[in-house]
């Protein structure tokens, strides 16, 4: 978990709140809907509507496509939703301050499409739920812009500065794909997700933000 040493906002960003709106919805509907019906898996304890929009690699037979913007709103537990949006609140709201909503809402979209496409074809027989690979763009992408902003992460007991943060975690899912350590974590979609925002804000540097 980290806590950052400056204060984002006193209020909510209109696009960021709509998010955590619609991924809190979304999250209730799975609880109703995955145990009313059958999954579509055969009996893999997923959950009628899990089974719908989360994310099918390539290799499963279960694909389809309107899954890469689906499983971007779905969660596989309260903990996973609260943390993500927690992130989403975090680093969101300062970049649509700094970006405008449209810019944002594209920014975040692309790097969520970016992460599923990465976790779909590099881990073809499995399946991603979670708005983690948009919130990785979203963390690549402060980092980017407030490099020195200091974070708290625990249980470290000093700051650690936001361009440090975004090499921790893209380390952490380095280590975490590559081990086998962090279990069902879709690591691949973590670091697609925040390659993706990484690549943008450079694109965005170079080209000047008005060609977006």
């Amino acid at each position: 978990m980290a806590y950052n040493s400056y204060r984002p906002s006193q209020s909510s960003t209109p696009v960021v709140l709509n998010l955590i709106i619609i991924n809190a919805i979304v999250f209730v509907a799975q609880l109703v809907f995955d145990k009313t019906g059958l999954d579509v898996t055969g009996g893999t304890g997923l959950g009628w509507l899990t089974s719908r929009i989360g994310l099918w690699g390539i290799g499963t037979g279960l694909f389809e496509p309107y899954q890469l913007v689906t499983h971007m709103f779905a969660h596989g537990g309260f903990f996973h939703i609260l943390f993500n949006m927690y992130a989403l609140w975090l680093f969101g709201s300062s970049l649509e301050r700094l970006w405008g909503p449209k810019r944002f809402l594209i920014f975040y979209l692309v790097c969520g499409l970016a992460a599923g496409v990465t976790e779909m074809f590099l881990v073809p027989v499995g399946i991603a739920v979670g708005a983690s690979g948009a919130i990785m763009g979203l963390v690549a992408a402060f980092a980017y812009t407030f490099p020195n902003v200091q974070f708290y992460i625990l249980p470290i007991p000093f700051p650690i500065k936001a361009k440090y943060l975004a090499m921790i975690y893209a380390a952490f899912d380095l280590f975490g794909q590559f081990s086998g350590f962090g279990g069902n974590v879709a690591h691949f979609a973590h670091l697609g997700g925040l390659a993706m925002g990484l690549i943008l804000c450079i694109i965005w540097k170079k080209t000047g933000r008005r060609n977006f």
